[in-house]
């Protein structure tokens, strides 16, 4: 099984934390997040990484020549499904895909693989505590996950907060049955698929997708964190991650 990180975007909502480097360059405590990403898989045997690059994919090369690149040459025009895909020839014998602006332990990743669904996800239930004052991105903003026993049953932005399970961290697990069903599925959508009806598919979200998968009939396991991630999206979140993760680690 393969770890699949997808990095393409810049993150301008960094500011100057990213006028020089790639998001995931940025450092909290002692460590890039990139390197707090890599260290929880490889903890757990996941050292066969592919990274998605776009915005000064140069540099990750350079400092990271261990990984296999993919390059999204388009990512100024895409959003994460798209991006996910220029891996989709590293998925065949499964994968975990990750974003690289979260933090997140080994637990998590350890959990995911253990859990025998073919799709499964990390959903954060203390969500709610990391979003007090987060002013520059709202709940609204969260990707908010609904469940039922051991299956996610939604995954999506509208879920009001107080009816929220918890937080998708932008974490997930496909085995190789669920790489599968991930690639047969996003095959049969059309060039001019809306998602949500409006959302077009260079625009969509792994989120997205996944509710697709939902409405199709497939199943999606998941596995908790409580607590213990942060992502690191806005200049507040970059102070919050310094003063609790970076402080504790």
């Amino acid at each position: 099984m393969r770890t699949i990180l997808i990095g393409a975007g810049r993150g301008k909502r960094l500011d100057i934390l990213t006028k020089d480097q790639p998001k995931p360059f940025t450092k909290i405590g002692d460590k890039r997040i990139l390197d707090w990403v890599v260290q929880a898989h490889a903890e757990n045997d996941l050292k066969d990484v592919v990274f998605i690059g776009g915005y000064m994919i140069d540099l990750v090369k350079k400092e990271y020549p261990q990984f296999t690149f993919r390059h999204n040459d388009q990512w100024e025009n895409n959003n994460v499904l798209s991006s996910l895909l220029y891996a989709e020839d590293q998925m065949d014998d499964g994968f975990i895909c990750s974003y690289v602006d979260i933090l997140y332990t080994p637990d998590v990743v350890r959990k995911l693989l253990d859990n025998p669904a073919d799709i499964c996800v990390a959903v954060d239930t203390d969500w709610a505590v990391r979003y007090t004052d987060r002013t520059q991105h709202p709940t609204t903003d969260g990707e908010k996950v609904l469940v039922d026993g051991d299956r996610v049953t939604r995954i999506s932005r509208h879920i009001p907060a107080e009816e929220a399970f918890g937080e998708f961290i932008g974490l997930a697990k496909f085995t190789k049955k669920g790489a599968e069903l991930f690639k047969a599925e996003y095959a049969k959508l059309a060039k001019e698929h809306r998602f949500e009806g409006t959302i077009p598919m260079n625009k969509a979200y792994l989120i997205h997708f996944l509710q697709h998968l939902l409405e199709k009939g497939a199943e999606i396991g998941y596995v908790t964190t409580h607590g213990d991630y942060i992502e690191v999206d806005t200049l507040q979140d970059y102070a919050y991650a310094q003063s609790t993760w970076g402080a504790k680690r």
